[in-house]
């Protein structure tokens, strides 16, 4: 078993225990994600796998909060953003502009990509570096602005 998904399995039981409602409902959210894929793709999912579905659940919890807020459901938003803390507790240490920066000019360099045709090369280097702790919208928009000069 994955050190991530021990963490996560140690955390539900604790909230379970401590009956965190809240904190146990998006726990279970998470398992059952990792579970699915498991099951999909009939092997354990490993530390980067379940980073990359943690990423995807903090990413559909803004795009929930930002859509909660244009319909002024603030009740909504208060939840969605309960569950995306506690999604984020279990995220690396997120990336700053300038390590993002040095790293699309690494993988650009590693790659030898000089045009948006070799764009793919480029993600593929950074994408394990920055799974989880980068928004990769926004690093494909720099990725592409870099190679666009």
């Amino acid at each position: 078993m994955s050190e991530l998904k021990k963490r996560l399995t140690d955390d539900m039981k604790s909230a379970m225990r401590n009956k965190e409602k809240d904190r146990l409902m998006t726990v279970r959210t998470i398992l059952a994600a990792i579970k699915q894929q498991e099951v999909d793709t009939r092997e354990d999912v490993d530390d980067t796998a379940i980073l990359a579905i943690l990423d995807k659940q903090s990413k559909q919890r803004r795009e929930s909060i930002s859509q909660y807020s244009a319909a002024g459901r603030d009740d909504l938003v208060a939840q969605e953003e309960l569950e995306l803390g506690f999604i984020q507790e279990y995220l690396p240490e997120p990336l700053s502009d300038d390590e993002i920066q040095s790293l699309i000019k690494e993988a650009i360099d590693a790659s030898g990509a000089t045009s948006m045709k070799e764009m793919g090369k480029v993600m593929a280097h950074i994408k394990p570096h920055a799974q989880g702790r980068a928004d990769m919208g926004k690093i494909s928009g720099l990725i592409k602005a870099a190679l666009s000069t």
